[in-house]
């Protein structure tokens, strides 16, 4: 199943907070990601739908499997351009936004490339 960019934002932000402060709800959701309160709500009922969150009684939301994967896979993405255009001498808070416009869209091929490079490039092996 083909998942929209906005989804994915999501599921990453979700996975981010998660980390941060061990549980999540649509309100810290909407203020990360600065989106108005019903903008989330309808955002986050169509992935409980799609079964890549779920919602406790209490408003707290956790990842299924199928949404951490697609989370963590973002994330890991953002991360490494990130530092591999920190590496360039990008300004850190440039390169994350970059980071974030072409997270979505590079093909893995192209993903993986910079990241043996960025790896290679750090002295680590890419075997």
């Amino acid at each position: 199943m083909e998942i929209h960019e906005s989804a994915e934002d999501y599921l990453e932000t979700i996975l981010i907070l998660k980390e941060r402060s061990g549980q999540v709800r649509s309100i810290d959701i909407a203020t990360e990601m600065n989106y108005t309160k019903p903008s989330i709500s309808v955002a986050m009922k169509k992935l409980r739908e799609n079964g890549y969150i779920q919602m406790d009684k209490d408003g707290f939301i956790t990842l299924t499997q199928s949404g951490y994967e697609i989370a963590s896979n973002i994330y890991n993405r953002h991360k490494v351009l990130t530092n591999f255009f920190v590496s360039l001498g990008v300004n850190e808070k440039v390169a994350a936004e970059d980071a974030c416009k072409i997270e979505h869209d590079l093909s893995e091929e192209t993903f993986e490339k910079i990241r043996d490079h960025a790896m290679k490039a750090a002295g680590y092996s890419t075997n």
